[in-house]
C-alpha cells in the first residue's frame, strides 16, 4: 500500500473509490427497499419499520396500527387497459394515499394491488377506522388514464400492537384477517382486527377443519330441489344443492362451508365428490329430466374446468344434454376471459349454461351480450315483491319479453305461493322452483318422487311430502 506524507491516509483516489462503493451500496440498499412502480417502500421497509416501533415501545407498548388495502377489481381493469395503465392507476393511488396520511406514517406497495401502512400515532380501533373510511373517500375521484377515465375503490383491514400481536408477522397475518372480512363485505369496506373477529376466525378454522374431514369422507351429500314448468305443471329437472351434517356443528348452511372450500383451496374436491353423487342420483331419472348444478367463482378461473365437468360425465356414462351448469354474475368477473372459455367449452358438448340471481349484479345486460346463455333464472328478491308492488311486476314483464326477443329461456326461483306461480305464468315466465313446489330432499327421496304417484298432483310436486330443507327454493 502506498502512503502519503508521514501519515497513514489513503491516497486520494482510493478515497474516492471508497466513497463511490459506499454511494452505490447505499443505493442497492435503498433499491432493496423500493417498489419501482410507485417509488414508494415494499414489504421489506414496511417490515422494518414496524420492527423498529416494537422494539422502542417494548418496556412501554404504546399502541400503533398496521394496515392493508386492496384496489377492488383492479385486475379486470389491468387486463382491459393494458400494464402500462394499471401501473399508472397503482402510481396515483401511492400519490393520494400519501397525501392523505400522516407525515410519520409509512406507506408500502406490498405486491400487484396491495398496499401496506405503517401508522405510529394511530392507537385505537376507532382511529383506525376513521383513517380506513378517509382513505376509501380519497378512491371516490376518478382516475385520469389519458383519454380515459375509471373509478376505482379500495377494501381496508387495520390491526393494532400489542392487541393483535406482539411481532411484525403476528401483526401482518391479523391485518389480512381484517382485509378478508372487509373484502368479503363488499367493495369499499373498512374493518378493524377485534375481539370478535378473533372469535370468528377460531370458528372459521374449526369449520375448515371439521369440513375438511367431512368432504374426505365423502360426507358432503347431494340434495335436490325440483324445478317444473309453469305452464304445463311438469317437473322438468331437479337443482343440486349441497348439505352438510356435522356431528358437533350440526346442519352447516351451504352459504358457510362453501365459501370456506373455496377460499382454503379444496372447493374443487368438494365438488367433485358432490357432481358425482348428484349424477349417479340422476341417472335413475327420468331421461327427459335435467340436472342442474352450480360453479363456485374459483372454477371460472380454472381454465381445466369444462374439461373435468366432460371427463366426469363421460366416467359416468351420463348425457351432457341433461346438464345445466349455473353460474353467477360476480363469479364470471373475476375472469371474464377464463370464464368465457369455459362457458363455450361445455355448450359444445350439449350442456346448457344458465345465469344466476340475474337483476342483482351491476351490469347484467352486459353479461348478455358478451356471453353466450341458454337460459336467465331471475333472482328470488323480485318474486317475493310480485304480490307487493307493481314495479316487480314490471320489472319481471320485462326480463321475461327481453329473454324471448334473445332467445333465452327463463326460471324464477323463490316461488312460494300459489299467487306467485300464478303471477310468473300471467308474465309469461317458463320455468320455477321454490318451496311451493318442494324443498330440497336427499338422492332416496327424489327418485322415490318419480315412483309415488301420490306425490305429484297436476305435475307439481306437494311440498307438505317432500323433505324439509333450507336454501336454495
Amino acid at each position: 500500500m502506498t502512503y502519503s506524507g508521514s501519515g497513514l491516509g489513503l491516497l486520494s483516489d482510493e478515497r474516492i473509490d471508497i466513497s463511490e462503493r459506499l454511494i452505490r451500496s447505499e443505493e442497492d440498499g435503498l433499491k432493496s427497499l423500493t417498489d419501482p412502480v410507485t417509488g414508494l417502500g415494499n414489504l421489506r421497509r414496511m417490515k422494518t419499520k414496524a420492527e423498529k416501533l416494537i422494539e422502542q415501545r417494548a418496556d412501554d407498548p404504546a399502541p400503533f396500527s398496521l394496515g392493508l388495502f386492496n384496489i377492488d377489481r383492479f385486475r379486470p381493469v389491468n387486463d382491459l387497459f393494458g400494464r402500462k395503465a394499471g401501473d399508472e392507476i397503482l402510481s396515483q393511488v401511492a400519490l393520494r394515499i400519501s397525501a392523505a396520511l400522516p407525515e410519520d406514517a409509512l406507506l408500502s406497495r406490498i405486491s400487484g394491488d396491495m398496499f401496506g401502512m405503517v401508522l405510529p400515532t394511530c392507537f385505537f380501533e376507532k382511529d383506525a377506522d376513521r383513517v380506513g373510511n378517509l382513505l376509501r373517500d380519497v378512491f371516490t375521484a376518478p382516475f385520469d388514464l389519458g383519454e380515459r377515465i375509471v373509478r376505482m375503490s379500495a377494501s381496508f383491514g387495520f390491526c393494532q400492537h400489542p392487541f393483535a400481536g406482539t411481532t411484525f408477522d403476528e401483526l401482518y397475518d391479523k391485518c389480512e384477517s381484517a382485509l378478508y372480512q372487509a373484502r368479503e363485505s363488499g367493495p369499499g369496506s373498512v374493518r378493524v382486527y377485534t375481539h370478535q373477529m378473533a372469535r370468528e376466525m377460531r370458528q372459521r378454522t374449526q369449520m375448515e377443519q371439521a369440513l375438511r374431514k367431512a368432504v374426505a369422507a365423502r360426507e358432503i351429500e347431494a340434495h335436490f330441489q325440483p324445478i317444473v314448468h309453469l305452464q304445463s305443471k311438469k317437473v322438468t329437472g331437479f337443482e343440486c344443492l349441497a348439505r352438510w351434517t356435522d356431528a358437533e356443528l350440526g346442519d352447516v348452511p351451504p352459504s358457510d362451508f362453501i365459501p370456506i372450500a373455496e377460499q382454503a383451496g379444496f372447493i374443487d374436491t368438494l365438488t367433485k365428490l358432490l357432481f358425482e353423487k348428484a349424477i349417479r342420483c340422476a341417472k335413475e331419472w327420468p331421461e327427459d329430466t335435467f340436472l342442474s348444478f352450480n360453479l363456485s367463482s374459483v372454477q371460472l378461473i380454472d381454465p381445466t374446468t369444462a374439461f373435468a365437468v366432460l371427463s366426469m360425465v363421460q366416467k359416468m356414462d351420463f348425457d351432457p344434454r341433461r346438464i345445466e351448469i349455473e353460474i353467477t354474475e360476480t363469479a364470471m368477473m373475476s375472469d371474464p376471459r377464463t370464464a368465457a372459455m369455459i362457458i363455450n367449452e361445455m355448450r359444445a358438448v350439449g350442456m346448457r349454461v344458465l345465469l344466476d340471481d340475474f337483476g342483482t349484479g351491476q351490469s347484467s345486460l352486459g353479461r348478455l351480450r358478451d356471453f353466450t346463455f341458454d337460459k336467465v333464472k331471475i333472482d328470488r328478491s323480485f318474486i317475493a315483491a310480485l304480490d307487493e308492488t307493481d314495479e316487480a311486476n314490471h320489472i319481471v314483464r320485462a326480463i321475461v319479453n327481453m329473454c324471448q326477443a334473445l332467445h333465452l329461456s327463463v326460471i324464477a326461483e323463490g316461488i312460494e305461493t300459489a299467487a306467485h306461480a300464478a303471477k310468473l305464468v300471467e308474465l309469461g315466465c317458463e320455468e320455477g322452483q321454490g318451496y311451493y313446489f318442494g324443498r330440497p330432499a336427499n338422492a332416496q327421496e327424489t327418485l322415490a318422487l318419480f315412483s309415488q304417484e301420490s306425490v305429484l298432483r297436476d305435475g307439481y310436486l306437494d311440498c307438505t311430502t317432500t323433505a324439509n330443507g333450507c336454501c336454495g327454493g
